[in-house]
């Protein structure tokens, strides 16, 4: 099945219902237990945000994390549960967006609080729909057949949400450079976690790696985690982490638009979300032995770094990695 095949369904009209009364400190409350317990990595880079800032980032957060969990039937990221009724659930995620847009009860803190901040920020219908439509593929089974549809996928559950983190951070909507810089982190983002969870991604029945990719490394699909494979999957690996770090290196670059403080977390992000990728790589054919975390010493490290970062233009090296990035939010938005 090819990317192109997935089409999103028509938004649900919002129900008639009363007035939404919202307990922001409630919302901001459930939003930051929701990204204790789901992201630690950008958990922590969070706290260096401003705290209007810091809460809204925690609001999208939830609803990100609520709309995976409803799309997979997990809880917080973990194990995926039974799969059928996957577009019943997709329905729900679609239904309970479209209220929080309407500014309706969803029944839901996680989509209420989502509601609270776009209206706020000014997130608009479109952005969520680029977000849910890689919910759909998920929903549809699908694979990636190319680098292409590798990438489209990455936009759609990643991408798409660093462009919204960078209109809850104050950019404007107007400003391209900016936003695509914005989502070549979140495809550096995804991409690391690619590479970190093909054993849980295998274990749970789904593949993000291209089928071309593994035809190239003569693994037949479906047989990547086979031991004898491993010395092809850690070369496709290194594959999956040079794109990021492109896409990682262009992102530092649109980091010096943001407000210092802004600058310094996301440039904790990206120096935390790095280390797993670089890891992965370095661990080989043992990467997937356990799974790949950064310590909380590690963590407190990139912050440090990533405090005298902020203060100076990006490295010239990383100019020049970032010369490398093939596909931009441009090329990518039109996926499904």
């Amino acid at each position: 099945m090819v990317l192109m095949d997935i089409k999103i369904a028509a938004q649900p009209e919002p129900v008639e219902g009363p007035a939404l009364q919202l307990d922001r400190p409630a919302l901001v409350a459930h939003a930051r237990a929701s990204i204790a317990r789901g992201s630690k990595s950008f958990a922590a880079a969070s706290r260096l945000f401003d705290r209007e800032t810091r809460e809204r980032v925690w609001l999208l957060y939830a609803w990100c994390r609520a709309c995976d969990d409803l799309a997979d039937a997990q809880d917080h990221g973990g194990r995926l549960g039974e799969q059928a009724e996957a577009e019943a659930r997709l329905a729900t995620i679609r239904e309970r967006t479209a209220l929080a847009f309407a500014g309706k009860p969803t029944g839901d803190s996680a989509f209420d609080g989502f509601g609270l901040v776009a209206r706020e920020c000014g997130l608009t219908q479109a952005m969520a729909n680029d977000v849910i439509a890689g919910f759909a593929l998920d929903a549809a089974d699908w694979r990636p057949r190319s680098e292409r549809d590798l990438m489209q996928y990455c936009y759609h559950v990643a991408g798409a949400v660093g462009v919204m983190m960078a209109v809850v951070m104050g950019v404007s909507p107007g400003d391209d450079d900016t936003l695509d810089r914005a989502c070549d982190l979140g495809l550096a983002f995804q991409l690391a976690n690619i590479a970190r969870d093909i054993e849980e991604d295998d274990a749970a029945d789904r593949c993000y790696l291209p089928l071309e990719w593994l035809v190239e490394a003569d693994i037949p699909p479906g047989e990547q985690m086979k031991p004898h494979y491993r010395k092809q999957l850690t070369t496709i690996v290194g594959q999956l982490v040079r794109i990021a770090h492109a896409h990682e290196c262009s992102a530092r670059i649109g980091a010096g638009k943001l407000k210092p403080r802004q600058r310094w977390a996301v440039l904790a992000a990206a120096g935390i979300y790095g280390e797993i990728a670089t890891e992965v790589e370095r661990r080989g054919a043992h990467a997937w032995d356990h799974r790949t975390v950064i310590g909380d010493l590690h963590k407190a490290g990139w912050i440090a770094r990533a405090a005298w970062s902020a203060l100076r233009p990006p490295r010239k090296s990383c100019r020049g990695d970032a010369a490398a990035r093939v596909w931009t939010r441009r090329e990518l938005a039109n996926a499904v």
